[in-house]
């Protein structure tokens, strides 16, 4: 299988991104899915997605992505982040076939 390429982005790259990083590091390693997954500020994400397969982000979209940009506002608040645990995970399956 695949190695998954995944961005985690905040606004500064730092706070918000840290905590959802290590979110989706346990959800993929309980799900055995292989990943890579790289921390960034968000501005940067439109220049690095063609190398990855997936954005997971804590903040506004600026623009529309060529890869899954998936909201994950609810790993910060709680409410729903099992939710976005399935959307997360679904959409990995779907990208790795």
């Amino acid at each position: 299988m695949a190695k998954l390429k995944v961005l985690v982005a905040c606004g500064a790259g730092i706070a918000t991104s840290t905590v959802v990083m290590k979110r989706v590091e346990d959800l993929f390693k309980k799900n055995n899915i292989d990943v890579d997954i790289i921390q960034i500020k968000i501005s940067e994400a439109k220049s690095r997605e063609a190398d990855a397969h997936m954005l997971i982000t804590t903040t506004i979209l600026p623009g529309e992505f060529k890869i899954p940009a998936i909201k994950a506002m609810a790993y910060l608040t709680g409410i729903n982040a099992d939710k976005v645990d399935e959307q997360v995970l679904s959409t990995a399956r779907e990208i790795l076939g």
